[in-house]
């Protein structure tokens, strides 16, 4: 649950309840007591009870976290894992044993960046986040991965590299066995956040699913 709600104030863990002080007080209040609206099971609107008590319950005023803003800030950008595609393309034909590999995913700023920003504000505590693109690493489906710093170059038959391993990401040396493979990619990013006076480092990682690609061994004929 979230610590805060502009329209339901603090929740207290002790209770699931929400603590929100009632402003006018009653003109009878007693001395050194104060009226709560209390909002509990998860803040529904129809479970609230006014109280009276001697003091604020545990946790109230408790300033934002400002991790908590960066993760919220961090969900905001929407970062998601690429398209991914290969050539060869299984469903239109197979590969060769020893023969170049090319990989590259859809290009956009929330799956390779290279920079995203973004912040998020509670009660008067700004914390902004920077995301960076870090690298790819492909999975080729036989234990072997492959890293690349970018989304790669689409295949094109009638392209400059045609026949040629890819100028940008590549698995250059090919399977070196004949089989149909399940190729994924897991991209990298660094977040970087910073707000009240404290910083911090966030991880990230984005995991593609599966596109399969056939490979066929190199037939030699001879006369």
């Amino acid at each position: 649950m979230k610590c805060y709600d502009e329209f339901l104030g603090w929740f207290n863990n002790a209770d699931g309840c929400y603590y929100k002080l009632e402003e006018p007080q009653p003109p009878d209040t007693p001395e050194g007591k104060q009226w709560y609206l209390l909002t509990c099971n998860g803040g529904d609107l129809g479970d609230q009870r006014e109280e009276l008590l001697d003091g604020p319950p545990p946790g109230y005023g408790t300033p934002p976290d400002p991790e908590e803003l960066a993760r919220r800030a961090l969900a905001q950008i929407g970062i998601r894992p690429p398209r991914i595609a290969v050539a060869p393309r299984k469903a239109t034909g197979p590969g060769l044993v020893g023969l170049p590999v090319w990989m590259w995913g859809e290009r956009a700023a929330q799956t390779f960046g290279p920079v995203i920003s973004d912040d998020e504000t509670e009660r008067g505590l700004t914390v902004e986040i920077t995301a960076v693109f870090d690298r790819i690493v492909w999975d080729m489906g036989n234990g072997e991965k492959v890293t690349c710093t970018g989304p790669g170059t689409e295949y094109k038959v009638t392209g400059r590299y045609a026949g040629k391993p890819s100028p940008t990401c590549g698995y250059h040396r090919g399977y070196p066995k004949a089989g149909a493979y399940a190729v994924n990619a897991t991209t990298y990013w660094t977040v970087t956040w910073e707000g009240g006076g404290e910083s911090g480092v966030i991880p990230v990682q984005r995991t593609t699913g599966d596109v399969a690609i056939q490979i066929n061994e190199l037939q030699v004929v001879t006369r």
